[in-house]
């Protein structure tokens, strides 16, 4: 029979041992070991309707809805998860950012759908601008255009102000053309846009697996993501900057209003495009 003195020797080693697995929990989080913050942004919002102008499927609210299910899904996936927005309210790119740059260990994703004056355009597109976004970027196209019936058109580099501003790896996906007849369908399922959050936040979990060879492979099968082919559109030629400063000198002297607040996500020449 133990002594009274093994026992105790017995559940001081065992305490002891409770802490040393506890120090090695804490310091595994603070060396990046645990799951980053998500930053989880729905595009638009408040008088910021999206899209274009006379569109009948409001973009701030299809973008809310696939946002609080992404939230549901990492949440349920163990990520601690931030919104930028999660009623019907405008919140300027500037705090969107700054709510972002306030955690270290982060990423962010905005989310977003395609508009265009051209009913026929369709599809899925991903944008990233820095170097170190690319692997989330890659992850998120993947696994959303392999569990979408819209068309892949690929992850593209572009200097949108949540994406430049931010110091965390960042995207924002645009998850079909609402001005599309077919793809609006789709966004207004509820099975669909759970179907849109389930795909981002496997792109999320996923974004490790990044392989570095490029590849068109749409379906999400292989263990070890592909890297993806994409368009860098952060390079304007010196015709098309010439093109740029004559079309806003015109403006200029007409006064013309935009059909936009000066906040919004970007002006309607460049968020809802075709090409």
């Amino acid at each position: 029979m133990p002594t009274n003195s093994s026992r105790l020797y017995s559940l001081v080693a065992g305490f002891l041992v409770a802490l040393l697995a506890r120090g090695d929990c804490l310091a595994a989080k603070s060396s990046g070991g645990a799951d980053p913050t998500v930053v989880i942004d729905a595009g638009h919002g408040g008088h910021d309707r999206g899209g274009i102008p006379g569109q009948r499927v409001s973009e701030k609210d299809m973008t809310l809805d696939v946002a609080k299910r992404l939230k549901n899904v990492l949440s349920a996936n163990g990520y601690n998860v931030v919104m930028t927005r999660d009623s019907d309210v405008f919140v300027p790119l500037g705090t969107r950012v700054a709510i972002t740059n306030s955690y270290r260990n982060a990423i962010f994703v905005s989310v977003h759908f395609n508009a265009t004056k051209r009913a026929g355009a369709d599809g899925i597109e991903t944008y990233f601008y820095s170097r170190d976004s690319l692997p989330l970027a890659s992850a998120i196209h993947h696994y959303v255009v392999g569990g979408a019936p819209s068309g892949n058109r690929g992850v593209r580099r572009r200097g949108y102000y949540v994406l430049r501003k931010t110091s965390v790896p960042a995207v924002l996906v645009e998850c079909g053309f609402l001005t599309n007849p077919t793809e609006a369908a789709y966004a207004q399922n509820a099975s669909y846009r759970q179907k849109l959050a389930e795909e981002i936040a496997a792109g999320v979990r996923g974004r490790g697996s990044v392989g570095g060879s490029l590849s068109t492979t749409r379906v999400a099968t292989s263990e070890s993501i592909p890297l993806q082919p994409y368009m860098d559109q952060t390079k304007v030629s010196s015709s098309e900057r010439r093109r740029s400063k004559r079309s806003h000198k015109k403006s200029a002297r007409k006064k013309k209003k935009s059909s936009k607040p000066a906040s919004s996500e970007a002006g309607s020449s460049s968020r809802n495009r075709e090409g």
